[in-house]
């Protein structure tokens, strides 16, 4: 098992004071990480809810799809918990908060932003594993973020919209 304490180079942001950074270290990746395996736990559960409750013609297609989204989120976890130990942490048993509504335009506008804010964290989580030469779990981020990408175009073509630009989250 790797130690959780050794400090490689990089940075991570803080919220102390502007300007002011944290080294990147494995136990400040692992904790980043945790942070997205509550982002895909909430993302099993919105879409299991989502493509259980959209009604109408219009969205019978993309209720099919959110089901299998749904798969792939869960895949997704279980390789985040998976690096999440190798690194020496514990896995987070807590999703983040589910928005719901009766509206499905609502509900996966919300999907849509989800997506567009995992997308962006993994985009910075690739960049970090590379920074702490790690690099098979960010091919294994790369792999998911593909999926994530997937996820946000299904939701965007549904919607009618143009895909959003996630950026990089700093």
């Amino acid at each position: 098992m790797a130690n959780k304490n050794a400090k490689v180079g990089g940075t991570m942001p803080t919220t102390e004071k502007p300007g002011t950074e944290k080294k990147l270290t494995r136990e400040s990746f692992t904790d980043a990480l945790n942070e997205d395996l509550s982002r895909e736990y909430q993302a099993i559960i919105a879409y299991v809810n989502y493509s259980q409750v959209l009604k109408g013609a219009a969205y019978m297609n993309i209720a099919d799809e959110l089901a299998i989204h749904a798969t792939e989120e869960l895949s997704h976890a279980l390789q985040l918990a998976n690096h999440i130990d190798y690194l020496g942490g514990m896995p987070s048993v807590t999703p983040k908060p589910v928005k719901t509504s009766e509206k499905a335009e609502e509900m996966l506008r919300f999907d849509l932003d989800n997506e567009r804010e995992t997308i962006r964290n993994y985009r910075r989580r690739v960049k970090q594993a590379e920074e702490l030469n790690e690099y098979a779990i960010a091919e294994s981020l790369r792999t998911i973020l593909v999926q994530e990408q997937d996820h946000l175009v299904s939701l965007a073509t549904a919607l009618g919209v143009d895909p959003p630009n996630p950026g990089i989250a700093d």
